[in-house]
């Protein structure tokens, strides 16, 4: 129960277009491990960066 539950929590993160950090950790640390994954405000930053580009990490358009 609980793992699908942390499947649709994470479906629901991919429909807003935030990313799931823990994912992205254990793909970091298996895939990377010489590598420091990016902090969790880190990687906030750099996905609301991928989905409203914008000068210096600011929001110019509407997310309409």
């Amino acid at each position: 129960m609980k793992n699908i539950f942390m499947r649709l929590v994470q479906a629901a993160r991919l429909m807003v277009g935030m990313g799931d950090y823990d994912a992205y950790v254990m793909h970091y640390q298996s895939h990377h491990p010489k590598l420091t994954p990016m902090t969790r405000e880190e990687y906030f930053l750099n996905r609301l960066q991928a989905r409203y580009p914008g000068k210096k990490g600011n929001i110019n358009r509407c997310p309409c």
